[in-house]
Order: C-alpha cells, then structure tokens, then sequence
C-alpha cells in the first residue's frame, strides 16, 4: 500500500464528516502525512436558473466563505486537529478539490460518499466527480445510510 505524504481533507460540514475525518486523521498518522482541511462554498449563483439576478453588493459568497472559515476553525478545535492548513473555496466542488490537490501537490483526497444511486447520481456527485477529475488516488468514505 502506497504511503501518502500530503492528504486533502475535503468536508462539507453534515453530521457524518466524523467518518471521513477520522480515516484521514488514521491514515495522517499511519503514514506521517499533511492533511489540508478544505471545504467550498458553491457559488450561490449556482441555486438558481438565472432567472433571478442577485445584487452585486450582497457579496453573499463572501459571506458564505467567511462563515465556513469560522466552522473549519471549530472542525479543527473540536477533534484537535488546530496545526493543519485550512482553505475555503468558492466554485464548483468537484473543481475546486481537484484544482486544489494539484495546486498543494495532494497524493491523496479524501472524501465523503453518501452512496447515492440513480437520478441522484445522475444528478452529480462530488465524490463520484472528484473521483473522475482527479490526478491522485481519492478515498471516498461511505458515510450515511
């Protein structure tokens, strides 16, 4: 089994990232390894058809990204974990961890799977497109039902 030096860590903060974390945080260990903690903002442009223009003064991704600054900062406190980098992106998930693992030199990205099947899947998956996207190994941890 390879040993990884530089593991993207990426959360989305749901209930289940305890799974996740905790894989990593096994494999860190294992292997002497960094861990990145990343989590991206979706642009909130996004959740919507473009039909309904957001004013350019409401800076809500900003605001979006600054929260989740202040809820990695409380990930990291919470499981002990305050000497890893943080990083808060705003885009396309899928992108934006691939993008990132290449850009820190990342061997591995780690990352929640709910198991969703279906139209849902159809539908896009970060993991399933993480998995697709990547240059570096991806471990996708099944967390939910």
């Amino acid at each position: 089994m390879t040993d990884y030096r530089h593991i993207l860590l990426a959360v989305d903060f749901s209930p289940e990232n305890r799974t996740v974390i905790e894989k990593a945080l096994e494999l860190a260990r294992k292997d002497e390894a960094l861990i990145t903690l990343m989590h991206v903002v979706e642009y909130t442009s996004a959740m919507y058809a473009g039909d309904v223009p957001l004013p350019e003064d409401l800076a809500l991704d900003q605001r979006l990204a600054e929260q989740a600054k202040e809820k990695l900062q409380q990930l990291a406190e919470e499981r002990a974990i305050g000497g890893m980098e943080r990083r808060v992106e705003i885009g396309v998930p899928k992108r934006e961890i691939v993008r990132v693992a290449e850009e820190i030199g990342a061997d591995l990205i780690c990352i929640g799977s709910h198991g969703r099947h279906g139209l849902q899947l159809l539908l896009g998956s970060t993991a399933n497109g993480v998995l697709h996207l990547a240059k570096c190994d991806v471990l996708a941890v099944r967390v939910g039902k």
